[in-house]
């Protein structure tokens, strides 16, 4: 028996598509109105700086550092993306966590075969 999935990736794609003409029209009509917003604003020295602190602030709270780090057990590699004002993990690629159990699992299971063996 053939199945074929054309018609339901279609109407995916289809619905897919719909969502991201949305989305750029939303941004289109944000944006135009952020330009109307801002031709109606004087341009003055203290505006220009109160955007540009406004800009440093949302900036200074999405910096982050990216480490390598070395799973002794396993010996690969994971990446940890870091707060760098609070050294706080923000996320782990492979999650080490993950890693540990796989490390875990990899050693009970060489336990069990050594003692079939």
């Amino acid at each position: 028996m053939e199945v074929k999935n054309t018609q339901s990736m279609s109407i995916f794609k289809s619905a897919e598509t719909g969502a991201i003409e949305q989305v750029k029209f939303q941004v289109k009509a944000e944006l135009q109105q952020t330009k109307e917003e801002l031709k109606q604003e004087k341009v003055t020295k203290e505006n220009v700086q109160n955007r540009i602190e406004g800009m440093n602030k949302f900036l200074e709270s999405t910096t982050t550092e990216v480490k390598f780090m070395l799973h002794e057990e396993l010996n690969e590699y994971y990446v940890q993306v870091i707060n760098p004002v609070t050294d706080e993990v923000l996320k782990e690629i492979p999650n080490r966590k993950f890693l540990d159990m796989y490390a875990s699992m990899t050693e009970l299971m060489g336990l069990v075969v050594d003692e079939k063996s």
